[in-house]
């Protein structure tokens, strides 16, 4: 039998908090020890987190929490403070993908919070047995996750350490987001080295420093980090070591081929070191990691080249008694005929569509949902292709992705300054599109 692992400063088993026997311990952090005891009035087990910041405070024999010197009492009491506080918000929650707070008490002269006990493993363990797995797999995981994430901000309240070990993969497979000791109602500016815990490669340079300017992006840079984990099948490199020398491109270009270039794109942006170049709010990422997969590079220049083609249609009139030169006469008119056209299309294309959007229009305009779908798939496949997140994309940004954009991107660059706005890029793929449904309708 393996031994018992021993948690110094824990709670005796079998010891009561009120009404709660103490069974056994889950696991205990900077900020205290989360305990599986037994609910002797409902017959159920429950969650038990008890504020106990190891490097502050200490046991008393006699089960006391206490601060452990005289410097330490008001850090422990601001602690305890926020400890509360932060049970009295997530009490209020009522989410599927939020761990959820059945109240919180007073006693030992520290405080309790009581949460659901959730049966299945940390996605930890499970990536673990099931190493990178499937794309659609991630985005299931990753949409509710958000969800939960967005209505803790919109409290004011960030996790502050989203990790692979914190985020609860139930045993019907829905995730659950775990272990809020180091929420801090941070967005109100409040710093102290007491609020200062991370995990290395899952959080970002800001909360290396009290002085960090912490928010939303904060988490969302830790959530990218578990997609990196999931998709490369290693931790993310620990910010501080990719200021000397950055290894997280490298670690996904490994994986291109099995997860496609939007989520690789999404993850990028999220782990930029700089944190005003990050998606500012889960909902402003939430399109570009959720972002349906694209169709593969040589399956998108197939389609593009057969919107664009010009097909010429050899008509054949048969009548009855004459010979056959008027076949053939008819076949070498049309072949000349095309050979012209290939030799004039890379200059005339764009140009004539440039010149006639109007005209277009009229003969295929878009409906109100057409143009608003279209605008919404360019808006994500701008994001996904501009790799430095300048807001433009370089002409090495379009090629191999938009090969029509790319053999006519000077006509396409309205204004000459060698890189393509989002309108202009914009209007490219509406003009593609009118003329397909010009065609379709003729």
């Amino acid at each position: 039998m393996a031994p018992v692992p021993h948690f110094r400063n824990a709670l005796p088993m079998q010891s009561m908090l009120l009404e709660y026997r103490v069974e056994q311990v889950l696991g205990a952090g900077g900020f205290g020890i989360t305990y599986r005891a037994r609910d002797t009035n409902l017959d159920k087990d429950v969650a038990i987190k008890e504020y106990l910041p190891g490097e502050l405070a200490m046991r008393t024999p006699d089960g006391k929490v206490v601060a452990q010197a005289t410097g330490h009492e008001a850090g422990y009491q601001w602690g305890l403070e926020r400890f509360l506080l932060e049970a009295r918000t997530l009490a209020k929650f009522s989410h599927p993908h939020i761990v959820r707070v059945l109240r919180y008490f007073e006693a030992n002269a520290t405080a309790y919070m009581v949460m659901d006990y959730e049966k299945g493993d940390p996605l930890k363990t499970v990536l673990q047995l099931d190493p990178q797995p499937p794309e659609e797999k991630l985005k299931a995981l990753v949409a509710p996750l958000l969800e939960g994430l967005s209505a803790v901000h919109a409290t004011g309240f960030l996790h502050r350490d989203i990790k692979p070990d914190n985020i609860f993969i139930r045993a019907d497979g829905t995730p659950v987001l775990i272990d809020f000791g180091a929420a801090r109602q941070a967005l109100g500016g409040e710093t102290k080295s007491l609020t200062s815990i991370l995990t290395p490669g899952y959080a970002p340079l800001e909360q290396y420093s009290g002085e960090g300017k912490q928010g939303p992006w904060t988490d969302l840079y830790a959530m990218g980090g578990v997609l990196y984990r999931a998709v490369v099948d290693k931790n993310p490199p620990d910010a501080v070591s990719r200021i000397r020398g950055d290894t997280l491109g490298a670690g996904l270009a490994a994986a291109r081929g099995k997860y496609s270039e939007p989520i690789q794109r999404a993850i990028e942006w999220t782990l930029h070191l700089d944190e005003k170049k990050r998606p500012q709010s889960v909902e402003q990422w939430k399109p570009a990691v959720l972002a349906e997969r694209r169709t593969s590079a040589p399956a998108q220049r197939s389609m593009e080249q057969r919107i664009e083609r010009r097909t010429v249609r050899p008509v054949v009139i048969e009548k009855p008694g004459r010979g056959r030169w008027p076949l053939v006469v008819v076949i070498v008119l049309l072949a000349v005929a095309a050979g012209g056209l290939w030799k004039r299309h890379n200059t005339v294309r764009l140009d004539a569509e440039s010149a006639s959007v109007a005209e277009s229009a009229r003969a295929s305009t878009l409906s109100e949902e057409q143009a608003q779908r279209l605008r919404r798939e360019t808006e994500i496949d701008f994001k996904s292709a501009d790799a430095n997140r300048d807001g433009f994309l370089s002409p090495d940004e379009v090629r191999g992705r938009f090969p029509v954009i790319a053999r006519e991107f000077q006509r396409v660059d309205k204004d000459g300054d060698g890189r393509l706005s989002p309108q202009e890029f914009f209007q490219a793929r509406r003009i593609m599109l009118e003329r397909r449904l010009g065609k379709q309708s003729n």
